[in-house]
Order: C-alpha cells, then sequence, then structure tokens
C-alpha cells in the first residue's frame, strides 16, 4: 500500500502536464484511491476474520496488479481516476491483511510496529524513485513502478506461511460489525492514529510540490527529502511497538510528544528554507509521526478481541477518511499566497490540537489486571 499513497504525488507537476489537468485534479487521483479505500476498511476487516489473512492478501495483489496495468493504457485522467479507485480496493484488503497477518503469527507490537514501518516507507521511497522513473518513461512511471512493487509483494506472499484456522479470533454469537463499529471505546483510538498516519500521508502528498515551488528545489532533491516523512516509520513505528510493550503507562505523554514534535517538523517544512532545515524538518516528522501506530492497532485488537480485523479496520478508516478531506484541501493551498506554505502552517496546528485531545483518551493504556 506504502507505494501508492505518494506515487502520484511524487511527481504531481509533471502529471498535470501530461494529463492536461489542474494540480487539484492531480489531487483527485489520491483521492479516489483513499475513497474506496476507506469505504472498504470494516468490510475487509470482517472478510479477514472470516477467511484468513493470507488469503485476503493475495487477492489484494491481484487487483492492485489490474488496476495499475488499467491505468497504463492511455493518459487519460478518467481511466486513472477510476484505476486509482479500483487500486484502492486492493490497499484496503492489504493494509490489513498485514496486520492482521502478523498478529495471526503470533507476532508482538514491535513486529507489527516493524511490518507498519517498512509498509509506509514504501511510499517515502516512491517519493525519491517515481521522479527518477518519471525521467524514463515519463507518465507511466507511478503504475509501472507500482507493477514491480506489487509483483514482489506477491511472490512474497506465496512464499510464507499459510493461514491457520486455530488463529482465527473466536467470535461470540453477539458479535457483529455494527456492533464494532457502535464501539465508542474505539472513538479515541481512531483519532490517534488518523492524526498521526493520516496527516503524514497528506504531508507526503504534497512536499515535493512545496519544495520545488516555494523552495526552489529540484525535483531529485524535493523527491529525497519528503521521503524521509515515511521513510522514519521504518525507526519510529517499531519504536513505538515496543515502547508499547514496555512502557505501556506512559504511553498517553510519548503519543502527546510525538505529535510535538511532529508539529515542529512541519512546521520547519513550512518554511521551504535552506537544505538543512528541510531535512531537519522531514527527519523529525518521519521520526515522531510514527510512533503512535503500534499503540493505535494493538488497542484496537485489546478492546475487540472478537473481532480484531474490524476493529482494525475501524481505526484505519477514520485514518483515511481524513486523507480523503485533507489531501485536495491541501492542494487547494497552493493557489494562495505561499506556495503551499499556508496549507503546511495548517497542519502544524492540526498537530498540536491532537496533542492537546491525547490525554482524554483512557483507552490508549491496558488496564492493569
Amino acid at each position: 500500500m506504502g507505494w501508492q499513497l505518494t506515487n502520484v504525488g511524487a511527481v504531481a507537476d509533471q502529471i498535470t502536464d501530461d494529463y492536461g489537468v489542474s494540480l487539484a485534479t492531480v489531487g483527485l487521483f489520491t483521492t479516489a484511491l483513499f475513497v474506496l479505500h476507506a469505504t472498504l476498511q470494516v468490510p475487509a476487516g470482517s472478510a479477514i476474520d472470516a477467511l484468513g489473512a493470507r488469503r485476503v492478501a493475495l487477492v489484494a495483489v491481484a487487483i492492485t496488479l489490474l488496476a495499475n496495468g488499467l491505468a497504463l493504457l492511455a493518459p487519460e485522467p478518467g481511466l486513472a481516476i477510476g484505476a486509482r479507485a479500483l487500486a484502492g480496493v486492493g490497499t484496503a484488503l492489504g493494509f490489513l491483511s498485514g496486520i492482521d497477518y502478523v498478529r495471526s503469527q503470533g507476532g508482538s507490537p514491535f513486529a507489527q510496529g516493524l511490518y507498519g514501518g517498512v509498509g509506509l516507507s514504501g511510499g517515502g521511497i516512491a517519493l525519491a524513485v517515481v521522479p527518477l522513473v518519471e525521467d524514463w518513461i515519463g507518465w507511466r512511471a507511478p503504475f509501472a513502478s507500482t507493477l514491480v512493487v506489487a509483483g514482489v509483494a506477491g511472490v512474497a506472499l506465496l512464499a510464507g506461511p499459510p493461514d491457520s484456522a486455530g488463529a482465527r479470533p473466536a467470535r461470540h454469537e453477539t458479535t457483529s460489525v455494527s456492533s464494532v463499529v457502535r464501539d465508542r471505546r474505539l472513538y479515541g483510538i481512531c483519532l490517534i492514529y488518523a492524526s498521526s498516519f493520516g496527516l503524514a500521508v497528506v504531508l507526503g502528498a504534497w512536499v515535493v510540490t512545496l519544495l520545488t515551488r516555494a523552495g526552489g528545489y529540484g525535483d531529485a532533491a524535493a523527491g529525497a527529502i519528503g521521503s524521509l516523512i515515511l521513510l522514519g516509520g521504518i525507526v519510529s513505528r517499531p519504536l513505538g511497538g515496543w515502547l508499547t510493550r514496555t512502557r505501556p503507562s506512559q504511553m498517553t505523554w510519548i503519543v502527546v510528544v510525538s505529535y510535538a514534535a511532529s508539529a515542529v517538523g512541519t512546521a520547519m517544512l513550512a518554511v521551504a528554507g535552506s537544505l538543512a532545515l528541510s531535512l531537519a524538518g522531514a527527519a523529525i516528522l518521519g521520526l515522531a509521526s510514527g510512533i503512535p501506530f503500534s499503540p493505535a492497532f494493538s488497542a484496537a485488537a485489546r478492546i475487540r478481541p472478537d473481532a480484531p480485523a474490524v476493529a482494525s479496520g475501524m481505526v484505519n478508516a477514520a485514518a483515511n477518511a481524513l486523507i480523503i478531506v485533507a489531501t485536495p484541501l491541501l492542494g487547494l493551498a497552493f493557489s494562495l499566497p505561499g506556495d503551499g506554505r499556508i496549507g503546511f502552517v495548517v497542519v502544524t496546528v492540526l498537530w498540536l490540537a491532537a496533542a492537546l485531545a491525547t490525554p482524554s483518551i483512557k483507552e490508549l493504556v491496558p488496564r492493569k489486571t
């Protein structure tokens, strides 16, 4: 999934020229993916709980290959939006399958964080790699590169251990999808993950455009800097898992600090100033924003052990709903004075608001038994 978060945004200006559309329309390419991705989170979780994570993940890979193959047919906006929507079906099934596959195979919070870090790093790598591929194959770069990544994922899945019926949750007769969705204990966890993952992805989608327009950076330099936002998850998401296991009683304040640090990193990027300042901002943001990943999904599974994938789907749906709304809005900020800086300042304020709200979310910390 990670690669498809930013593969289009990495070459947004070039896509506008090749497709003959505005930046706001290019933002819809990402929005189309996330609309289906967000809408199908809870149904995908229900399918995983019933059928097994590996089976559903293999279906996700097949859908991803089909969607990106279609997008390669022609540089037509309608075709791209439709293909990206289909790709959102694949990412919905794939992301949750990965989380539940780790859990069902006995993975710890650290292992879940490692999965999340590696998965999200795909988006960071795409920011650095896709602009280079675009120089070679033009508008096809986002979609052709995704075919390669999805093919590798499919081979890895086929080589992995099969689903185990004994690893599926023991669902009670009273368990239903609606009962999970109505569970108010999950709402605070939704806020935590939406604030971290959601805002990081929105920033990752537009950071290259900010640095090239407002900072005068070249595409390669801007892509390399922007990639740190998502590549930092390789470190921060496993770190969040380790802290979940070793410092459970302190997780509230650890998450608060991660939001505050993310605000600092975003503000540094908003300046679009020197190379050193932008590098530092992207690195701080990447290292801080991934911390809440494992605490959020561990809490969701702990709250609803009868339907862990559905609960995880609900949490992830909240983050993607934020992405759907905020990605085109941040794109519109580039039509205002400052070449996008105003939008990045607004996101800085949102990080601080999330930090202030976190202490009220009691379900983040496990109850003592």
